[in-house]
C-alpha cells in the first residue's frame, strides 16, 4: 500500500549493486583493527614471555645451548596456546557482533524490505518509523507528524520536527525517530554521513572495565609486586651463595616464573568471550560481556505481557459497537454497527501495520469490508500514540476532499475525549468489565470530524464520538508456567510490567497460575507513592499493569534501591529508559524496536523468555567454573612457588630442585587445565536451585582463598615431604628432583578432579561430561611418561629413570595431598554420599 500511496519505486536490484560496488558499505571505518598484530603487540608484553626471553637469552650466553633453544621453543608454544585462546575469542566477539547489527526499512523494486543497516547504498528510499533508528543520511520525500531526537549530534534533548516542506528536511545516521513516519532519499553513507566524520572523536574512549575484571587485575598486579620482590630476595641469596651473576639470576627466574598467574586473565577473557558465544548459539545475544558476569545475580525479572508471557498472535475475537449495545463474536455473523467499527479501527492503525493488533484490525477489514477504500486514501496527518492511558489518531483524506479521521486507545483515553450520557459510560465501563476478565485485551474506537489543516496541537483537543470496544486474544505461552516455575525455584522473583489495563492482566495472570496476580498496583497509583511507600509495595507486589516509562522507571529504580539485581524485559520506544536503567537490559530480537535494543544488555532473538532461564543457568555455570579454575591455578601456584623457594631459603641439601625448564613445563600443563577443562565443565546440579548470588560478593573471598591455600599448602607438604624422604633414603639430585616432579604431577592431576566440584564428590563429578578432561589427562600422563623414560628427555631435564617403589610412593604422596578434601565435600554435603 505504501508505495501506491507515496508513488515510490525505490531502486532495482542491478542499481543496488552498481551502487555499492561505487561506493561501498554503509559502514563507519575507525582504527584499523589488526587482530593479529595487536595480539601480537600484546604477547610481547606479557611478564611472562618477558621471562621467557631472558632466561633464554641467559642460557645462550652461558653456553647451555639446549636448554636455550627449549626455552625458544617454550616461548613459541606459550605464544601459539595465548593465541589460540585470543583467536577464539575474538572470532566469539565477532560472531556477537553479526547479530547486534541493527535492521532497517528500505523500498526495493517498489516493495519494502528489511535489511542489515550495512547494507543501505546511496540513493536508497529508507523508511524510519517511531522506535528505529536512523541508518543513513538522508533528505525526506514523504512524512506523517515526523519527529527525530538528534541529542546524539546536537547535544538538544528535545525532538525536532521535520517534513519536506521545512528547511531542514534532512535526517542522520544514529539519531532516533520520536514520533511518527518518514520516507527519505539516502545522501550519504558510512564516513560520509555527519556521524562518520564526527566519528574520530569517538575512537579514543575506553571501555570500562568490569568489577570482576578490576579485582583479577589487581590481584595479578599484587602477584607480580610480591614475585619481583621474592625475586630480588632469592637473587641475593644464590649471589651470596655463588658469586656468579647469570646462574643467580637464572634461580631467581625460576621462582618469578613460578609466581606469576598470567593465567588467570587469560582465562577470564576466554570464559567471557566463549560464554557469550555459547549464549549465542543459544538464541541469546550478549552485548557486553559485563552482562555475562551479572547474568548469575539477577534477583528479579520485570516482564512484559505481550509478546513475552503471550503469544503475540493477536486475532480480532469480539466488538462491542456502542449503539448496538451488545458484544459479538467475530466468527459469528457481524452487523453493520460492528463492520463499521471495524472499519474505523483500521483506519486508526498505521497504514502499513507492524503491530500485531493492528495487523489484525487490517485483516479483519479486509474480511469483513467488500469494498477496499486504502488504496483511495492518503495519510495527511498522524497524532502518534500518547496520553496517559495512551491513544492515537490517525487523519486519512482522498482525492475528493473526503476525510477519515480515526482514533483507537485505552478506552479511559477514548471516553475522557468523547461526549458521552452517564448511561453509555455505564454500559462501555459494563463491557469492558466482561471482557477484560476474560482476558481479553481491549481498544476503544473513536471517530470525529474537522475541517481545514490547522490541526489541533494535541489529539485529545479534538472531541470524539464513542463508537465502541475491539477486544482480541493473545493466549499465554505454552511454557510460560514452566519458565516462571524455573526463575522461582532459581530465587529470581517475577514482576509484570505492562502497559495493559489491571482487570486483563489479572486475567491472564490467573490463567498461567501467575503469583500474586491478585494484586496490583497502576502507573497512576505508583506515582503519588512516596519513595519509602514505593520500596516496600514493590516488594509486595508481582503487578503492575497501566505503566508508562516514567512508573516503569520509578520500579526499576524501587527494585534497585532494595538492593536487588533486576532484569528488565521491554520491546518498545517507551521502555528504553527502563531497560537502560536496569541491571540487564532485555530486548525483545524480532518484535522490539531497534532503539529498545540499543539501550538493551541482552537481546532474545526468538522473543522466547525460556531463554533467559538458560541465559541465567549459562550465567551461573560460567561464573562457577571461572572461579574454580582461579581456585585450581592458585592452589596449585603455592606448592611450585615454595618448592622452589624453601629448599633454597632453608639451605637443604639440593636448593636449587627447579630450573626454569621444570617452571615452564609445569606452566604448560597447568594453562590448558584452567582454560580448557573448566571452561567446558557443565552446570553442577544444584545450581539452578540456589539463590542468586549477591552483586557485592567479592570474586575473591576470604574463605574461598583460604580452601585454596590450604590446598596449595598441603600440596607443597606432600612434595617436600617426597623431597625429604628422597634424601633420607639416600638419593641424589636427579632422583629427588625427578620424585618431587612426579608427586607435584600427580597432585596436579587430581586437584583438576576434586576441585570440579566444591561440594560433589570425586565420585559424582566423574560422571559429568566433559570429554576435555580425560584428553587433557591423558596428554599430562604421556608426557610425564616421555620426561622418565625416553633417555634424551629425561637427560635434559636433569631427571633419572626411577624404580616402580620410586614412582609409587610419589604418586601416593600426590594423590593423598589432595584427596583428603573429599572429607571436606563430605562434611559439607551433611555427611550424605551423593
Amino acid at each position: 500500500m505504501i508505495q501506491e500511496n507515496f508513488k515510490i519505486k525505490g531502486l532495482t536490484s542491478e542499481e543496488v549493486l552498481q551502487a555499492r560496488a561505487t561506493h561501498g558499505k554503509n559502514l563507519l571505518e575507525g582504527k584499523k583493527v589488526h587482530g593479529l598484530l595487536d595480539a601480537l603487540k600484546s604477547l610481547a608484553q606479557e611478564p611472562m614471555v618477558i621471562l621467557l626471553l631472558v632466561a633464554s637469552a641467559i642460557y645462550f650466553i652461558s653456553g647451555s645451548v639446549g636448554d636455550g633453544i627449549f626455552m625458544g621453543a617454550a616461548i613459541v608454544l606459550v605464544s601459539a596456546i595465548s593465541l589460540y585462546q585470543d583467536g577464539k575469542s575474538r572470532n566469539a566477539l565477532e560472531k556477537l557482533k553479526d547479530f547486534t547489527q541493527p535492521k532497517c526499512k528500505v523500498i526495493r523494486n517498489g516493495e519494502l524490505d528489511e535489511i542489515n543497516s550495512e547494507e543501505v547504498v546511496l540513493g536508497d528510499s529508507l523508511m524510519v518509523e517511531e522506535g528505529s533508528i536512523i541508518s543513513a543520511d538522508g533528505r525526506i520525500v514523504h512524512s506523517n507528524d515526523f519527529s527525530v531526537n538528534e541529542s546524539l549530534l546536537t547535544g538538544e534533548s528535545l525532538s525536532v520536527y521535520k517534513d519536506t516542506e521545512k528547511e531542514d528536511n534532512k535526517i542522520y545516521k544514529g539519531t532516533t525517530v520520536a514520533s511518527g513516519l518518514a520516507i527519505a532519499t539516502v545522501t550519504a553513507i558510512g564516513n560520509e554521513t555527519q556521524l562518520g566524520k564526527i566519528g574520530k572523536s569517538l575512537e579514543d574512549i575506553q571501555e570500562e572495565k568490569t568489577p570482576l575484571e578490576r579485582q583479577i587485575n589487581n590481584f595479578v598486579k599484587k602477584m607480580i609486586i610480591a614475585g619481583a620482590i621474592v625475586f630480588m630476595i632469592v637473587w641475593g641469596i644464590n649471589f651470596y651463595n655463588s658469586r656468579d651473576v647469570l646462574d643467580s639470576l637464572l634461580k631467581a627466574l625460576t621462582l618469578a616464573m613460578s609466581i606469576l598467574p598470567e593465567e588467570i586473565p587469560v582465562a577470564f577473557t576466554t570464559f567471557m568471550a566463549l560464554g557469550s558465544y555459547r549464549l549465542l548459539k543459544m538464541g541469546v545475544v550478549v552485548k557486553q560481556l559485563k552482562t555475562v558476569e551479572t547474568l548469575g545475580s539477577a534477583t528479579v525479572i520485570c516482564s512484559d505481557k505481550t509478546g513475552t508471557i503471550t503469544e503475540n498472535k493477536m486475532s480480532l475475537a469480539k466488538v462491542f459497537a456502542l449503539s448496538a449495545q451488545k458484544i459479538t463474536d467475530t466468527k459469528n455473523s457481524l452487523g453493520e454497527m460492528e463492520m463499521e467499527l471495524i472499519r474505523l479501527a483500521m483506519w486508526a492503525s498505521e497504514p502499513i501495520p507492524f503491530d500485531p493488533m493492528e495487523v489484525a484490525l487490517h485483516d479483519a477489514y479486509q474480511k469483513t469490508n467488500s469494498k477496499d477504500e486504502r488504496p483511495d486514501y492518503k495519510m495527511v496527518h498522524e497524532y502518534p500514540l500518547d496520553g496517559k492511558p495512551p491513544m492515537m489518531t490517525h487523519l486519512f483524506e482522498n482525492a475528493a476532499g473526503n476525510r477519515i479521521i480515526a482514533a483507537k486507545g485505552a478506552p479511559e483515553a477514548l471516553m475522557a475525549v468523547s461526549n458521552l450520557s452517564e448511561s453509555d459510560k455505564q454500559q462501555i465501563n459494563k463491557a469492558i468489565d466482561e471482557l477484560a476478565k476474560d482476558g481479553y485485551r481491549v481498544l476503544g474506537v473513536g471517530e470525529t470530524r474537522f475541517q481545514g489543516t490547522d490541526y489541533p496541537k494535541k489529539q485529545q483537543d479534538f472531541k470524539f464520538d464513542f463508537k465502541g470496544i475491539v477486544a482480541f486474544y493473545d493466549p499465554p505461552k505454552k511454557n510460560i508456567n514452566s519458565v516462571f516455575d524455573a526463575f522461582h525455584d532459581a530465587g529470581i522473583k517475577v514482576k509484570i510490567v505492562t502497559g495493559d489495563n489491571a482487570e486483563t492482566t489479572s486475567a491472564i495472570a490467573q490463567e498461567i497460575g501467575f503469583r500474586g496476580y491478585e494484586k496490583s498496583v497502576s502507573g497512576d497509583e505508583l506515582m503519588k507513592l512516596t519513595e519509602t511507600e514505593l520500596q516496600e509495595r514493590v516488594q509486595t507486589t508481582n503487578v503492575f499493569p497501566r505503566m508508562f516509562p516514567e512508573a516503569k522507571l520509578k520500579i526499576i529504580n524501587a527494585l534497585k534501591s532494595n538492593h536487588e539485581i533486576v532484569a528488565m524485559i521491554g520491546d518498545g520506544v517507551n521502555d528504553a529508559p527502563a531497560l537502560k536503567a536496569s541491571h540487564i537490559g532485555i530486548a525483545m530480537g524480532k518484535k522490539g524496536t531497534e532503539i529498545a535494543k540499543e539501550a538493551a544488555s541482552i537481546i532474545l532473538l526468538q522473543d522466547d523468555l525460556s531463554k533467559m532461564v538458560d541465559a541465567v543457568a549459562m550465567g551461573r555455570r560460567i561464573y562457577t567454573n571461572l572461579k574454580k579454575a582461579i581456585q585450581y591455578i592458585i592452589s596449585i601456584h603455592i606448592p611450585i612457588i615454595l618448592t622452589v623457594f624453601i629448599p633454597l631459603v632453608l639451605g637443604w641439601a639440593f636448593p636449587n630442585i627447579f630450573t626454569p625448564v621444570h617452571v615452564i613445563f609445569l606452566e604448560l600443563i597447568m594453562g590448558p587445565t584452567c582454560s580448557i577443562i573448566y571452561e567446558n565443565e557443565p552446570m553442577e546440579k544444584d545450581t539452578m536451585i540456589q539463590k542468586p548470588r549477591p552483586i557485592s560478593t567479592t570474586f575473591f573471598n576470604w574463605r574461598e582463598l583460604t580452601t585454596s591455600v590450604i590446598q596449595g599448602l598441603m600440596i607443597t607438604v606432600g612434595t617436600l615431604s617426597t623431597y625429604q624422604y628422597a634424601v633420607y633414603q639416600g638419593y641424589d639430585e636427579a632422583v629427588t628432583r625427578t620424585m618431587v616432579f612426579v608427586a607435584l604431577i600427580s597432585a596436579n592431576i587430581v586437584l583438576t578432579l576434586v576441585n570440579r566440584s566444591f561440594r560433589y564428590s570425586i565420585w559424582t563429578t566423574l560422571k559429568y561430561k566433559n570429554n576435555m578432561v580425560p584428553l587433557i589427562i591423558l596428554v599430562t600422563v604421556v608426557l610425564t611418561a616421555l620426561l622418565l623414560f625416553v633417555p634424551p628427555l629425561t637427560r635434559f631435564f636433569g631427571f633419572q629413570k626411577l624404580g616402580a617403589h620410586q614412582i609409587l610412593v610419589p604418586i601416593g604422596i600426590g594423590f593423598l595431598s589432595v584427596i583428603w578434601y573429599e572429607l571436606v565435600k563430605w562434611k559439607k554435603r551433611g555427611k550424605k554420599t551423593p
